[in-house]
């Protein structure tokens, strides 16, 4: 095998990472893959999973549409047996004339930026499809059936098996602790298992990059680290296994969202304000549960108020066992809910593509697109060509202007 002539360090091995460096590596980079503890030990293995195209800006929209379709084609693309996609569509649910008639604008725009499938359901024809729905809740839903949500252990572990395969090298337990730096060029990181020289280097650490991109010599990004939780409720006799399974990702107008884990239970969660830990946190912390998250923490506790959210609009939920578990992570989050995929304005050969802003999972082919058109240009872009589509960067640049953004982040 010939040796590449140009070589790629990675720092992070989670969604983002491993599948940006199988796409450098199939143009023709020599990759190298940094993870600090395990691939996925990060926010890719505590994340809800979902997948959907329902965004409000046309980037989003158009990088989620090719999104969908890389893990469609998983076998084709990166090599796996195992599908990393279900697709049981999302719904989400309105209660309020002004958020359905802002709701229905949205999808004609979706419609327009080529999601074709997304539809706009007045209570009748919803419940109809979805039985399970309350039609007294709500005033009207959308709905996207190619929406969906992901297993995300095959996707960071097939995308490093293939890294591998291929010649690329996937270091764990090999935390950055130093950059080496010669005309103003990143030529070097240091590890516990030793200096990896490269010719560009890529931030793919998220809720990490404050930390990480100061020892790599980057510009300090607005990424804050929040930390979200997961609930898992168990459904008893209320529903039937296959009534659970066929069930979509369904967000409550309150914002409390579900969809099924297994045959036996829900996966739920629900957004809460939260403070940036973005300077202190640890591993660890990833697995620290506050008493008022806690599934045991009593009826006053949020996991107990998400459950009773949905129940308002899902009424078969009111009947559900109860909650059997928590589970904890965090999110890395931009003022405007966009992520950056851009190179840092202080050191030229280094890429950023962090604060996904919880849909990073989902975002993973798109950002690795993005990554490896930079890549091959050595500089900032305005556009990336996506599903035969000039997809403006603009939205994702460092730099840019942080009002508006993205308001479809639940």
């Amino acid at each position: 095998m010939t040796k590449p002539s140009r070589e790629a360090v990675l720092v992070g091995g989670g969604i983002t990472g491993t599948l940006t460096a199988h796409a450098l590596q199939q143009a023709g980079w020599g990759v190298t893959l940094l993870e600090a503890q395990h691939l996925g030990a990060g926010s890719s293995s505590r994340t809800a999973a979902g997948i959907r195209q329902q965004f409000s800006t046309r980037e989003t929209v158009l990088g989620m549409r090719y999104a969908v379709d890389v893990y469609r084609s998983w076998a084709d693309t990166v090599g796996g047996e195992v599908s990393p996609i279900r697709q049981n569509g999302y719904l989400f649910l309105f209660d309020s004339e002004d958020g359905w008639a802002r709701a229905q604008a949205r999808v004609q725009d979706q419609r327009r930026w080529g999601l074709t499938e997304v539809e706009a359901l007045a209570p009748g024809p919803l419940v109809e499809r979805f039985p399970f729905v309350d039609p007294e809740a709500i005033v009207g839903g959308t709905w996207c059936p190619t929406d969906g949500f992901l297993a995300p252990e095959i996707v960071y572990n097939d995308a490093a098996a293939a890294v591998r395969a291929g010649g690329g090298r996937v270091l764990q337990g090999a935390p950055v602790t130093g950059s080496a730096h010669a005309g103003g060029r990143l030529v070097a990181v240091d590890t516990p298992k030793g200096r990896v020289e490269g010719d560009l280097f890529v931030d793919c650490t998220n809720a990490w990059t404050r930390r990480v991109g100061a020892v790599l010599g980057g510009t300090a990004l607005p990424v804050a680290a929040l930390k979200r939780y997961l609930w898992f409720i168990e459904r008893g006799d209320a529903m039937s296994a296959e009534a659970l399974l066929a069930m979509p990702l369904t967000i409550s107008p309150s914002g409390a969202y579900c969809r099924p884990e297994n045959a036996g239970s829900l996966l739920a969660g629900w957004k809460h304000e939260a403070g940036d830990v973005s300077a202190s946190f640890t591993y660890d912390d990833q697995d620290t549960v506050e008493p008022e998250f806690f599934h045991r923490s009593g009826t006053e506790a949020r996991p107990f108020e998400a459950w009773m959210a949905l129940a308002e609009v899902l009424p078969p939920l009111a009947e559900f066992a109860g909650i059997s578990a928590t589970t904890a992570g965090f999110y890395g989050t931009t003022p405007d809910h966009n992520p950056f995929l851009d190179f840092d304005p202080q050191v030229p050969n280094l890429l950023r593509l962090v604060g996904f802003s919880g849909h990073g999972a989902m975002f993973g082919p798109f950002t690795a697109r993005v990554a490896a058109a930079l890549a091959e240009a050595g500089r900032s872009l305005d556009h990336v060509e996506v599903l035969g589509e000039q997809a403006s960067l603009a939205p994702f640049r460092i730099g840019r202007a942080l009002g508006g953004g993205e308001a479809m982040v639940i």
